[in-house]
């Protein structure tokens, strides 16, 4: 199933930060440590032109750390910007992202005229306590549904630095579909237009395959479950949920799936890698050109007929 969310205000935000991120003297990009990849917004590269970059690998403390070093060396790699991780509200860590900035800043003369910083953050990726944080105030609304900033503001931060808040938002296809996925984990996806079930077996399948040790410790199994559906069975039975008739109810699994990984209690886990997403692109630009050489060939086809 394709997973896109993508309202009418993420629209409107969209618009708004290609108009004013030509004026910013910096960006800061928050994404989510466990999917540096999938909560990136990919409109940032072509929008920031030549604009440094902080990237802010928030809930560090959720994901899996050797992933984490991974990802730091691959993002890097993109010229123009720094890879950093935070771990979720301790501010004096948050405080050091204000003297890079004064780093990657060398020629602006903050005597004269504000540092102007536009940060930036897929929904529930943590900017707005970010932004608090550094505020050292509430500057920013803060919830646990994503899509919580609605609204451009400017936000005065100590050394004569001014922050734009922007909305978060998503992109209108979320490419590669295990993006739509990893970010239906994590939270960035209303609830209310996600299949529970099937985004949790996406989820159960990844556990098994990448970290069945956590899974059995986490749910009390003896035996590593053969695939998703084993280990959602698994812990219905554990938790005794069923439905009449014995059946499994996995709707209450999926809950406990999702809910149990967003709040890190199932153990420190990344739900990608740089080696995995260079594949997913691979195959998904192998895919677009299968698609546009079988659409071009119905359009010869076409031709043909009619001539």
């Amino acid at each position: 199933m394709a997973i896109n969310w993508f309202p009418g205000h993420m629209h409107k935000a969209r618009k708004e930060i290609k108009k004013v991120m030509p004026q910013m003297d910096l960006i800061i990009e928050v994404v989510d440590a466990r999917i540096p990849f999938s909560s990136e917004n990919p409109l940032v590269p072509s929008l920031r032109g030549d604009t440094p970059l902080i990237k802010v690998l928030n809930k560090r403390d959720l994901a899996d750390p050797a992933i984490t070093d991974q990802w730091l060396q691959w993002l890097e790699q993109e010229r123009g910007v720094r890879a950093i991780t935070l771990t979720h509200n301790e501010r004096k860590e948050a405080l050091g992202i204000l003297k890079l900035a004064e780093e990657l800043t060398p020629g602006h003369d903050r005597q004269k005229s504000a540092l102007r910083v536009m940060i930036l953050g897929i929904p529930n990726v943590g900017k707005s306590t970010l932004i608090n944080t550094l505020a050292g105030r509430p500057a920013a609304k803060t919830g646990n549904e994503p899509a919580v900033t609605r609204a451009q503001q400017a936000i005065k931060l100590p050394d004569n630095i001014l922050l734009y808040d922007t909305p978060g938002f998503l992109w209108p296809k979320l490419s590669p579909e295990q993006c739509g996925y990893r970010l239906a984990i994590s939270g960035a996806i209303r609830s209310a237009v996600l299949d529970f079930e099937d985004v949790a077996m996406f989820e159960a399948d990844y556990l098994v395959k990448s970290y069945p040790e956590l899974v059995m410790a986490r749910y009390g199994l003896e035996q590593q479950p053969a695939d998703g559906l084993a280990l959602m069975d698994a812990i219905a039975a554990k938790r005794k949920f069923f439905r009449r008739g014995g059946v499994p109810d996995l709707h209450k699994v999926s809950e406990i799936l999702l809910n149990e990984f967003r709040a890190g209690t199932i153990g420190r886990i990344s739900l990608e890698t740089p080696e995995m997403v260079e594949r997913e692109l691979q195959q998904a630009r192998a895919d677009e050109e299968a698609r546009e050489a079988e659409k071009q060939a119905r359009t010869e086809q076409r031709k043909k007929r009619s001539s």
